[in-house]
């Protein structure tokens, strides 16, 4: 039996220009795709990247900070150590009967005055009587005259 063939679905094969058309369609949609899914890699892998600038560009200017501190602190203290230097020190102010009481220490000195002595004299401490004494007690005679042989 023979079906008349206008009656009869085409089961034919498709033409060459149809599956060249199709086969076209195909690779464009999967370079797209392909396309996509790198540009989005390429998009994650920039933020991660700039999210690390950030990071390391903030921890160079905290490190900056820190050290800009300690330069204004060094700057400080190199000023302060400028003015000790410039103004002269004072010296310790003598009262007029302390310069009275060295005046009673040297003369009770000249004479041989022991140091206890001068300490409860003249109100001096034991490390200014032992110096008026180093100073203005006279020469033992042993050491004052030295003999020709």
């Amino acid at each position: 039996m023979t079906l008349p063939t206008s009656d009869m679905p085409s089961l034919a094969m498709p033409s060459f220009e149809i599956l060249l058309m199709t086969g076209r369609a195909v690779f464009l949609v999967f370079s797209f795709i392909i396309a996509a899914v790198t540009f989005t890699a390429w998009r994650r892998s920039t933020q991660a990247q700039t999210q690390q600038v950030i990071e390391h560009a903030n921890l160079v200017l905290q490190r900056l900070a820190h050290l800009e501190a300690r330069v204004d602190a060094t700057k400080l203290s190199v000023s302060e150590l400028g003015e000790r230097v410039e103004r002269p020190q004072q010296l310790p102010t003598v009262t007029p009967g302390a310069s009275a009481g060295y005046q009673l220490a040297i003369r009770l000195a000249k004479t041989g005055a022991t140091r206890e002595e001068l300490v409860s004299g003249c109100g001096l401490s034991v490390s200014e009587a032992e110096l008026v004494r180093r100073l203005h007690a006279p020469a033992p005679a042993s050491m004052g005259h030295v003999t020709n042989s």
